[in-house]
């Protein structure tokens, strides 16, 4: 369950600059308990710059950030599980003897606790098969459980389905939601808006180091209802439309009409009746929101 008054991670006006080029400008957002949050932006708008700072591999130019209401320490970082980049596993040796290693290094859990961990990214049927016989959804899924070594409260992903096929993608999309169940926080950089969309509960648009928006999924969306609807008589059936009133704008998109309204004011009930006191029998009709990925492009062209 997300706890929206308890921020597992506050960001406050932070900037980092690599000479004359300001990757992060006075940024400020919150991450909420329990949420799966999306930081997301093209290539170099400043994410994993900010990744980086959050998880104490750069120092920011100015500003501070928090963990669990207190600045980041050796003891936070212990609650916290990062994939910044694949981990280096050995391609010759199995995935159990992999997280041997990897455990033995960052001293994160215990090794008891790999079979748990390969149980949770279904790597348990191949724990003993070759890292090098793995596809890469499985090799992504391997660097997730390695991530998850002591039982993290918090999970920290640059990318994490950047390069896999669509299957590999379904994965890991699966896995995020199965962790978020169980309870873990998870804050991921990334530039597959679709991916996002699916996942995350709430989002931070980020565009040449700038804040663009932050909040809620829904809420970020949330700027007008889209109204779908198709008749065999498309003309006819824009006629009638009109005539009902109360939109904002609407256009024709292929076989259907796109009705725009403002948000939470659409009135599917209304619509069809009207148009059917009006002759018109709706073979289509339909409320959509406004697309993640149609959102984040007007928001960073402007």
């Amino acid at each position: 369950m997300v706890n929206n008054h308890l921020p597992i991670l506050s960001i406050n006006h932070i900037s980092k600059n690599y000479g004359s080029i300001k990757a992060l400008n006075d940024v400020s957002f919150e991450v909420p308990e329990g949420c799966v949050f999306g930081i997301l932006g093209p290539n170099g708008s400043g994410k994993t710059t900010m990744l980086g700072i959050i998880l104490d591999v750069l120092q920011p130019k100015t500003g501070t950030f928090a963990w669990f209401g207190k600045p980041g320490s050796a003891d936070t970082r212990k609650q916290i599980g990062s994939l910044l980049e694949t981990p280096n596993f050995y391609h010759y040796l199995s995935a159990i003897n992999n997280l041997k290693i990897t455990q033995a290094i960052s001293k994160r859990g215990t090794p008891k606790d790999i079979d748990k961990v390969l149980e949770v990214v279904k790597l348990d049927h191949r724990k003993n098969s070759k890292f090098s016989t793995y596809s890469l959804g499985m090799k992504q899924r391997l660097a997730i459980g390695a991530a998850l070594l002591g039982n993290p409260q918090v999970l920290v992903f640059d990318e994490p389905t950047n390069g896999l096929d669509p299957v590999g993608i379904a994965e890991i999309r699966e896995l995020i939601k199965e962790l978020s169940r169980q309870g873990k926080t998870i804050i991921m950089a990334s530039h597959l808006l679709d991916e996002v969309e699916k996942v995350c509960t709430h989002v931070a648009i980020l565009k040449r180091g700038e804040l663009i928006t932050a909040g809620n999924v829904d809420e970020v969306l949330s700027n007008e209802d889209i109204v779908e609807v198709s008749a065999n008589d498309l003309t006819a059936l824009q006629t009638v439309i009109e005539k009902l009133g109360a939109y904002t704008t609407m256009k024709r998109e292929h076989n259907t009409l796109q009705i725009f309204y403002p948000v939470n004011t659409a009135n599917m009930e209304n619509i069809n009746r009207h148009c059917f006191e009006n002759g018109i029998v709706l073979s289509q009709l339909q409320l959509k929101k406004k697309s993640l990925e149609t959102k984040f492009f007007e928001l960073t062209n402007n």
